[in-house]
C-alpha cells in the first residue's frame, strides 16, 4: 500500500469548508480564530497520516515475520519457482569478493523489520563490529582475524606449513580437537541486519563498503530517485539506490515530527562455540527444483541453502529459547558494547527464562520472562505480536526516534503502578554465520601488506599497469586492502566453487614478494566455499541463517507442513487423509528438519 501525501494546507482548507473562487462570500471569522482552527485541523490531519503509516506497518506485521522478503529478479522461467524470490542462484544475492581483505559479497534485497518494509542498496558489507565502551553513534571497528597455529609457523618451508595447516582444517571439518585443537583458529562471526527510525535530517550512508555507496545527496534526493525508478521500472546499473522511507512519528503542538529509516549490516564475533556439524540445511524446495538439485552434495555446496542450528530434545518440537537467542543476546544495540539497560515497562521486570536475572535489553533479544501470569496464563513475553524473528535492543542514543507514554497505569501483580515511559529502540534479524580461518592471516611468503586505499603505499601495488599477471612486470607489487593475496595456489587443488557473475575472485594471481620474486597466490578473503583442500575437501565458511518474511504467513506454514509429509511419506503416513498403499507406518522422533529445541 502506498500513501500519497496531499499538501496539508490544501486538506485543511477543504476541512474548513473553503468557498469556491466565485461563490458568494460571508463574513469571515476573525483571523486569530481562523488561524487557531487551521492549526487544529493541520494537527488532526498530520496525526491521521501518522496513523495511516501505522496501519500499513500493522498490516505487514500481521502478514509475515521480520526477515528477507525478495531479491532483485535476475532470470525468468517456465515455472514461478524458476524466478528469483528470496534466493535464486544464491540466497539474498550472496557472492564472493575474497580479493578484498574483509568484504562480504551480498546484493540488493527487500527486507521487513517489525512491519517496516525497505529495500537496500547492493550491500557488499565489511566485517566490522560495534566499538567497545564507547557510545558514539554507529561507531565500528574491524573484526580481527584469527592467528596462525604455531605448529604451522614452526615448519621450515611453505610446503610443510601447508601440510600442517591442512591438518587443522581436517580437524575443524571433523570437529576433532584431539587431532588438532582448532578452536582458537576457526572463529564464528554472526552478521546481522539492523534498522531503526533516526532523527537525522542530513543524509547518512548506512555503512561502509569497499565497492558501494548510496548515490544521493540528501534523503529527498534519494526518495526522488527511488520514486523515478519505481514508477518507470528502470534501475541504476551500480545498484546504489535504496528505498528508505520517512514517517511522521509524533505531532507536537500541531507540528509533525519526522523520522528517517536507516539500516546497516554489521557483525559480532561469537563467544559461544559453534559446531558446524549441527548446522542443518533447510529444504527450500523451490530453489532445488529450479536448479534441478537433489538433497545431495551439489545442493549442500551450492549458494542456495539456508541453515539453522539444531538442538533436538526427544519428544517435542517446541521451544521458547534456543541457540539463536543465546547468540543474539551477545550482540549490542546502538549503545555499543558495554551498555546496560534494564526494562520494567508496565510494572514487570523483564527476566531471563529462570527468573534469576534481569535481561540486558541494550542487547538484542526477542523473549523474556516475568514474575506474573498474563491473561492467557503465560509468563513468557515476545517482542512483537506474532513475529518469531524480531530481535529488539533498547538504546539511549538521542539520534533514535523515541516512543513515549505519559502516566500509564497498570496492576501487574495486584498493585497499582503508574509510569512515564520513553523508549528508543532498534531492530535486527540474523543474516549469516561466517567462519574466519587461519587463511586470512597465513602469509608463508611474507608478502608485504601496503594498507588501505588511503595509505600512499597502496598505489604501488597496481602502479605501471600491474594487474596480477605472472611476469615480474605485471605481477602485483605486494598486496593491499583491495588486492588481498597471501595463500599459495598449492594449498588448494582445483578451481573456485560455484561461480557467480558478481564474483571478483580470480584464479592464480602473480604477486611480488619482498625480494622481487613472483609468487602465484590465491585470494585470502571471505569465501562462501573454499576450493578443494587435498585430503580434506571443499569446506563452507558462510552459512546463511536469515529468516524470511514469508515464513510468518499462514500459507507458508501450511505448505511447509505439506512439504514435510511429501518428503517423507513413510514417516508421515498417519497425517494423510487417505495414505497411499504400500507405505510403512511408524512413529518417529523429530527429524533433523524439525524446529530447533533448547
Amino acid at each position: 500500500m502506498m500513501l500519497r501525501l496531499v499538501p496539508v494546507c490544501l486538506l485543511a482548507a477543504v476541512a474548513l469548508g473553503a468557498a469556491p473562487r466565485h461563490a458568494p462570500t460571508t463574513t469571515p471569522a476573525p483571523d486569530a480564530e481562523r488561524l487557531k482552527k487551521l492549526e487544529e485541523v493541520t494537527e488532526q490531519l498530520a496525526r491521521q497520516l501518522m496513523l495511516q503509516q501505522m496501519y500499513v506497518e500493522e498490516k505487514t506485521r500481521s502478514e509475515g515475520d521480520s526477515g528477507v522478503k525478495q531479491m532483485r529478479m535476475r532470470r525468468d522461467g517456465v515455472k514461478s519457482y524458476h524466478v528469483d524470490s528470496f534466493a535464486g542462484h544464491s540466497v539474498s544475492g550472496m557472492h564472493d569478493h575474497s580479493n578484498l581483505i574483509n568484504t562480504v559479497g551480498m546484493g540488493e534485497m527487500v527486507a521487513v523489520l517489525n512491519g517496516l518494509e525497505f529495500r537496500t542498496r547492493h550491500n557488499d558489507y565489511k566485517l566490522r563490529m560495534p566499538v567497545h565502551n564507547n557510545k558514539t553513534f554507529d561507531a565500528l571497528e574491524d573484526i580481527p582475524f584469527p592467528p596462525v597455529p604455531q605448529s604451522v609457523l614452526r615448519q621450515p618451508t611453505m610446503e610443510k606449513q601447508a601440510a600442517e595447516l591442512r591438518e587443522y582444517f581436517k580437524a575443524w571439518k571433523d570437529q576433532d580437537v584431539h587431532h588438532r585443537d582448532y578452536r582458537q583458529y576457526f572463529k564464528p562471526v554472526l552478521c546481522f541486519l539492523e534498522g531503526a527510525w533516526t532523527l537525522d535530517k542530513s543524509f547518512s550512508e548506512p555503512f561502509a563498503s569497499d565497492r558501494h555507496a548510496i548515490e544521493a545527496s540528501s534523503w529527498m534526493d534519494l526518495q526522488d530517485k527511488i520514486r523515478f525508478t519505481s514508477y518507470t521500472g528502470d534501475r541504476l546499473n551500480t545498484q546504489n539506490y535504496a528505498y528508505l522511507p520517512t514517517t511522521i512519528y509524533n505531532v507536537t503542538d500541531g507540528v509533525p515530527q519526522f523520522a528517517q529509516w536507516n539500516y546497516r549490516i554489521i557483525c559480532h564475533p561469537l563467544k559461544a562455540a559453534v559446531n558446524v556439524s549441527k548446522l542443518i540445511p533447510m529444504e527450500d524446495v523451490q530453489h532445488r527444483m529450479a536448479e534441478r538439485m537433489g538433497f545431495d552434495d551439489r545442493f549442500l555446496h551450492s549458494r542456495v541453502p539456508r541453515f539453522r542450528m539444531e538442538q533436538p530434545r526427544p519428544g517435542t518440537p517446541f521451544f521458547q529459547w534456543n541457540q539463536l537467542d543465546d547468540w543474539m543476546q551477545e550482540v549490542p544495540g546502538k549503545d555499543n558494547y558495554g551498555a546496560k539497560i534494564e526494562d520494567d515497562a508496565f510494572g514487570l521486570a523483564k527476566m531471563d527464562m529462570e527468573l534469576k536475572n534481569k535481561i540486558n535489553v541494550a542487547h538484542y533479544h526477542r523473549r523474556w520472562k516475568v514474575g506474573a501470569r498474563d491473561a492467557m496464563g503465560d509468563t513468557i513475553g515476545h517482542r512483537g505480536y506474532s513475529d518469531r524473528s524480531l530481535f529488539v535492543a533498547e538504546t539511549t542514543q538521542p539520534r533514535i526516534a523515541p516512543a513515549s507514554l505519559k502516566h500509564v497505569c497498570t496492576r501487574p501483580q495486584g498493585r497499582l503502578v503508574c509510569q512515564d515511559l520513553e523508549k528508543r529502540v532498534s531492530y535486527a534479524v540474523p543474516l549469516e554465520l561466517i567462519f574466519l580461518t587461519p587463511l586470512q592471516s597465513w602469509n608463508p611468503y611474507n608478502i608485504e601488506y601496503k594498507g588501505s586505499t588511503h595509505d600512499p603505499r597502496s598505489k604501488a601495488v597496481t602502479a605501471d599497469g600491474r594487474n596480477g599477471g605472472t611476469t615480474a612486470d605485471k605481477a602485483y607489487n605486494g598486496t593491499y586492502q583491495r588486492s588481498f593475496y597471501y595463500t599459495p595456489v598449492e594449498f588448494f587443488t582445483g578451481s573456485e566453487m560455484s561461480h557467480d557473475p558478481a564474483d571478483t575472485t580470480r584464479a592464480a594471481t602473480g604477486v611480488l614478494d619482498r625480494h622481487g620474486n613472483v609468487r602465484l597466490l590465491k585470494s585470502s578473503g571471505i569465501r562462501i566455499n573454499l576450493p578443494n583442500i587435498p585430503g580434506v575437501g571443499s569446506l563452507r565458511t558462510r552459512y546463511p541463517i536469515m529468516p524470511l518474511w514469508v515464513e510468518g504467513t499462514a500459507q507458508w506454514k501450511e505448505i511447509e507442513a505439506l512439504t514435510d509429509i511429501v518428503m517423507d511419506l513413510d514417516k508421515n503416513k498417519r497425517y494423510m487423509a487417505k495414505p497411499p498403499e504400500g507405505l510403512n507406518t511408524y512413529h518417529a522422533l523429530p527429524s533433523h528438519h524439525d524446529p530447533i529445541v533448547h
